[in-house]
């Protein structure tokens, strides 16, 4: 392939910037807050199980509560309901019936509130629980949000600074030649994103191989506008008066 050297020596020009956009994009993948965020994540996950299980038990708590409450008002409806017959009453037999089940409704409702107020205990612990999670999770919440929020100031200068070096990029590859291009491009996809490379003091700049005997030569050898590639990388080898030819 033929190529003036000013339209090779575009080529470092091109490489320099795909070497930047390379780096931009390590960068934007390895922001110092993913770590600590995904962190914040897997935590928040085992929280959020946590509280799940914490509701659950408040929940059938309060289940328990209302049952209770149910059952305390039907008793206190009957004791209600026997005691004003008691009081309407003349029969000894009926006095005498009504007295033993008022006794027998009053032990019940006796039974009945201690255990509404040991089920209360336990709503009030449930609901201690949930909010202390609750909190776990706010606090959370927020350190993310901070994360977050330096995580995307970050990214987006280097959004910025991406979107200016593709600008550039653009230009650059504009006023090189299609073929030569595509022969770069190929380079690039094989070589991990380097395509071209300076040939220094007769060193690839891609695989830091020192040329020497018939590869040297054979460089040597070809005219100037002659594309040459590394032997050791088949990166093409850009000339210039640093090559040490």
């Amino acid at each position: 392939m033929k190529a003036s050297p000013a339209e090779q020596q575009q080529l470092l020009r091109l490489q320099s910037l795909d070497t930047r956009l390379q780096q931009i994009a390590h960068r934007l993948g390895s922001l110092p807050q993913a770590a600590p965020l995904a962190e914040l994540a897997q935590r928040d996950t085992a929280v959020r199980g946590s509280r799940a299980e914490a509701f659950g038990a408040l929940e059938d708590a309060r289940a328990e509560l209302k049952r209770l409450e149910s059952d305390v008002a039907v008793v206190e409806a009957r004791i209600a309901r026997d005691g004003d017959r008691l009081q309407h009453t003349s029969s000894v037999k009926d006095v005498a019936g009504l007295e033993s089940e008022l006794a027998s409704l009053a032990k019940r409702l006796s039974d009945l509130e201690d255990q509404e107020l040991v089920v209360m205990e336990r709503v009030e612990e449930a609901e201690v629980a949930v909010s202390s999670i609750d909190m776990q999770r706010a606090a959370i919440a927020s350190e993310a949000a901070s994360l977050e929020a330096a995580r995307d100031e970050a990214a987006g200068g280097l959004a910025v600074e991406r979107e200016q070096t593709e600008r550039d990029r653009g230009v650059v590859a504009g006023g090189i030649p299609e073929a030569l291009l595509a022969f770069y491009e190929q380079r690039r996809v094989r070589g991990g994103g380097v395509g071209a490379a300076l040939l220094q003091a007769r060193t690839c700049g891609g695989c830091g191989m020192t040329l020497t005997g018939s590869d040297l030569d054979v460089v040597r050898r070809s005219a100037p506008d002659e594309v040459v590639a590394c032997p050791e990388c088949d990166r093409i080898l850009v000339r210039t008066d640093e090559s040490g030819l």
